[in-house]
């Protein structure tokens, strides 16, 4: 029995609200009494007819059954050029880097450089002891004299019979092995000369006097900073970026506020197979050597498009064909399919065949069909036809017409808007 009771109970409510909110159906009003309403004031010129409400439709307050425009926000289309920029972190190296290592095995005799000196290609960094290369070198050279006194005398008796051609000849094949030895005497002790391999700024060294070298060890290290390389790792989306001379902009946290200029030299051929990205490296001027080899940099590129569409993100709706924009043209709103390019913020880049300046709608686009008629809010239609009929305020509730009260002044809904009915006067009494 309870149960019967909350169902029955459920049931008036629900259709309560529903009248309440969406008025009686035209069924059971055509069954409902039309009462004629009483004027709240007399006409001094007689007896006027009322006009009588049709079934199904309300007065007053109520809300039409369809408005003939819709409401909506709209705004030119306009271009803009879309900037992009990719972040990186990367780290610099020098363009011209060397280890400086030992030819031969010795004792450093002398030290001539300190750390962070400049230097010039072919200056001496470390001696080391060359007695015995010394030596050789004077052995040679006396072997290289008497061999060149041994010629010059064969030479002066070729046209006698005490010297033959034969002797002659080894006595010419003698000078040159003695050249020879001489030469190899010469670059033997020249190895024992450390000298710098190019231009640059010389690294720390623990080398002292008296210590000892083997072939091979790297005795000091020398860096070329006039010019500096950032290393860099870009991902796999921005290989269209990668040209040779696309400027880049870096700054380090070293010099806050400060961004350095350089701009793209060199890229790797091929994407890291686990991280998918590419190696990157950027010239960066340094002729007051103010930057250093492995000072960590954040790397910027930025690219700009040419002018193409862009929308606010309201604009956009989607369809089972995609995205597309509501454009409004004569009065009608058309919907047109777009291709989202870029997003940023509350924009939108996309390309579209929409001439610039096509009034676009960007708000109110998800109660439009194709061919509507739209006015903007707080305007005018947007179409060139006669204004439309004004329907009831939305924020006005629809009430049976059974409801309506005798004294309501309530206009016929057949009528147009602002023009008030005539009100009905009650049949007089005969007597």
């Amino acid at each position: 029995m309870k149960t019967t009771i909350t169902l029955i109970l459920a049931a008036v409510i629900v259709g309560g609200t529903y009248i309440g909110t969406f008025g009686a159906p035209a069924a059971i009003l055509s069954l409902l009494p039309q009462e004629q309403p009483e004027s709240a004031q007399g006409d001094a010129t007689g007896e006027q007819q009322a006009h009588p409400v049709p079934a199904g439709r309300l007065r007053g307050g109520g809300r039409p059954g369809r408005a003939n425009t819709t409401i909506v926000v709209t705004q030119a289309l306009e271009t803009a050029t879309y900037e992009r920029s990719l972040r990186a972190i990367g780290s610099t190296v020098a363009t011209r880097s060397v280890d400086v290592t030992a030819d031969v095995s010795g004792t450093i005799t002398e030290v001539n450089v300190a750390a962070n000196d400049q230097v010039e290609v072919g200056d001496v960094l470390f001696q080391l002891d060359d007695k015995t290369e010394r030596l050789n070198v004077e052995i040679a050279q006396a072997e290289l004299d008497q061999a060149s006194q041994t010629l010059q005398r064969y030479r002066s008796l070729v046209n006698s019979s005490a010297v033959s051609a034969v002797d002659l000849a080894d006595a010419e094949i003698a000078v040159r092995l003695a050249d020879a030895q001489l030469n190899l005497a010469r670059v033997a002790l020249e190895e024992r000369a450390v000298r710098a391999a190019i231009l640059g700024q010389v690294g720390l060294s623990t080398l002292d006097i008296g210590d000892w070298v083997s072939e091979g060890d790297v005795l000091v290290s020398i860096d070329a900073l006039d010019e500096l390389l950032i290393e860099f790792e870009l991902p796999e989306r921005a290989i269209g970026l990668l040209e040779m001379g696309r400027p880049v902009r870096a700054n380090t946290p070293v010099y806050v506020g400060e961004v350095f200029d350089g701009f793209i030299v060199a890229h790797d051929s091929r994407l890291d197979s686990v991280t998918r990205s590419v190696k990157v490296q950027a010239l960066i001027d340094n002729s007051d050597h103010r930057l250093w080899p492995g000072m960590t940099f954040s790397i910027r590129l930025e690219d700009r498009t040419d002018p193409m569409p862009v929308v606010p993100a309201t604009a956009v709706t989607w369809s089972r064909d995609g995205a597309g924009i509501w454009s409004v043209q004569e009065g009608k709103a058309s919907r047109m399919p777009v291709t989202i390019l870029y997003r940023q913020g509350d924009n939108v880049w996309v390309d579209t065949d929409l001439p610039a300046g096509t009034r676009i709608v960007t708000e109110g686009a998800q109660k439009l069909r194709e061919g509507a008629a739209v006015s903007t809010a707080g305007g005018r239609p947007e179409r060139p036809e006669g204004p439309a009929e004004e329907g009831p305020s939305a924020g006005m509730h629809l009430r049976p017409a059974a409801l309506i009260g005798p004294q309501a002044d309530v206009p016929d809904a057949d009528e147009p808007a602002g023009r008030t009915p005539a009100r009905s006067q009650p049949d007089e009494d005969p007597a």
